[in-house]
């Protein structure tokens, strides 16, 4: 089986981090959360999406129903 080195080494990373913080994805988050406020306006802010029309939702489930 083939086997991509850069799939590899995000898994080897991964596994880096996750032992560091014992395995414990509410220390990881935490930590990163702690990392983001020291960061301040170096951090590009998230754009907030703008609410789909109708018209872009396209047509509902009764609309595209057969008649009886």
């Amino acid at each position: 089986m083939w086997e991509d080195p850069i799939v590899e080494e995000v898994h080897r990373i991964r596994e880096k981090l996750a032992a560091e913080y014992g395995f414990d994805v509410k220390a990881m988050f935490a930590d990163l959360r702690k990392r983001q406020v020291s960061l301040g306006d170096r951090l590009v802010p998230q754009k907030k999406r703008a609410e789909p029309t109708p018209e872009a939702l396209g047509p509902t489930s009764s609309e595209s129903a057969p008649a009886a």
